[in-house]
């Protein structure tokens, strides 16, 4: 999994990268109808789970590539058009899960499964803090706005599914990848 740099961009990583927004992509669209309470447009997504796992399993490259176009796949799907800037943050979000992938040898491990959980709310902090700072510019919301009625339940909401469904991706994907002799 992890014998390359952790920087290297080829055929792989768009692959990955590919198969990655396709599934966040298609699971945000599938849960973007729970908004979060008193949040402006924000969702419950518990498909954040995939782009974090992704991003820990393959790297900052396929991190970034799955969050904004995933982001991107899942607004168009809704309807919802396209906001460069949230893209650009679930794209950040991927990237900065991403950097820990080098240091992950085993997915069942409890050390490389906190240390994916600890970068993967580095990363939604990352993300979610640039999407709602940037709405201040792009829909002319005040800071206290885009701090605590978009970035706070954002924050909160994908790292709970972060906690909770990133371990479980990881174990599940050890064990599909030990019977196939991965």
């Amino acid at each position: 999994m992890n014998d390359k740099s952790t920087w290297e961009f080829g055929t792989r990583q768009v692959v990955y990268g590919a198969i990655g927004a396709a599934l966040y992509g298609v699971f945000s669209w599938a849960t973007n109808i729970f908004p979060l309470p008193a949040a402006g447009n924000v969702t419950f997504r518990p498909a954040v789970a995939v782009l974090i796992f992704f991003a820990a399993a393959y790297g900052p490259w396929v991190g970034l590539l799955a969050g904004f176009i995933g982001n991107t796949l899942g607004d168009a799907l809704s309807g919802w058009g396209f906001y460069w800037h949230w893209s650009l943050g679930n794209g950040l979000m991927g990237l900065v899960a991403g950097l820990v992938s080098a240091s992950i040898k085993d997915f069942r491990a409890q050390g490389d499964i906190v240390k994916a959980v600890g970068w993967g709310i580095a990363g939604v902090a990352v993300g979610m803090l640039f999407a709602s700072l940037t709405e201040m510019f792009m829909g002319g919301i005040d800071l206290n706005t885009a701090l605590f009625g978009y970035f706070t339940p954002a924050f909160l909401g994908n790292a709970v599914v972060t906690v909770i469904l990133v371990p479980v991706l990881m174990i599940a994907f050890a064990a599909v990848a030990s019977r196939r002799g991965r």
